[in-house]
């Protein structure tokens, strides 16, 4: 019981370290902002990076600033925490699918759908396209060292979806790119954010904030 307090006070105050490096995310606007005007935020890093911690930092701000909201929660392992009377969390498997939480997901008219990681390539261009159209305000992770190499790392996996070029679905969907690294002498913490305005000129357009 000592080491599961010990582990839980330890998990609280890198949540709060990690929520408070956010700082501001769009033009002047603040994380919180970015929450109450339900944009999508993409948070990236490798394993044990602290993704885990910083989606339900943000999370828990969802349920405060936006109780109203619907959430929908869909995730392999279950990890993301939403005290919100007005959420539901789905389990994938592999005889039950990211995709097809997905499409139960949209009958159940979310406002928000959070994924807990982004791996599944036949979910992750539904999930955009939903993002896009009608369920604004999503909370996703995905595998990844920087902000430009998560939109590369989703367009591999919706291609393996589609041969059809989906780079401005992508840059439509994503809102707000969260990086996360686990350093060796500075422990975890925010190492980028960058605020994705769409696709042009044959890149995705970021800006380092």
């Amino acid at each position: 019981m000592h080491q599961e307090t010990h582990i839980d006070e330890k998990q609280g105050r890198l949540k709060e370290k990690l929520r408070d490096e956010l700082g501001p995310l769009i033009h002047g606007l603040d994380h919180l902002e970015a929450i109450r005007k339900h944009k999508n935020i993409l948070i990236v890093g490798g394993t044990g990076a602290g993704k885990t911690t910083v989606a339900n930092a943000i999370l828990e701000e969802i349920g405060v600033l936006t109780p109203a909201d619907r959430v929908l929660v869909i995730e392999d392992t279950q990890e993301l925490l939403l005290d919100s009377a007005n959420s539901l969390s789905m389990l994938a498997t592999t005889e039950f699918d990211q995709l097809r939480c997905l499409k139960v997901a949209l009958r159940l008219k979310p406002d928000r759908i959070v994924v807990g990681e982004v791996r599944d390539g036949a979910a992750a261009l539904p999930l955009l396209k939903a993002w896009n159209t009608g369920h604004p305000g999503g909370v996703s992770t995905i595998h990844a060292n920087s902000a430009m190499e998560a939109m590369v790392r989703l367009e591999d996996l919706v291609r393996e979806a589609t041969e059809a070029p989906q780079q401005r679905t992508i840059g439509a969907a994503v809102d707000v790119v969260i990086s996360v690294v686990n350093d060796h002498f500075a422990g975890r913490k925010i190492q980028e954010v960058a605020v994705v305005t769409g696709w042009q000129d044959g890149r995705y357009q970021l800006t380092q904030v």
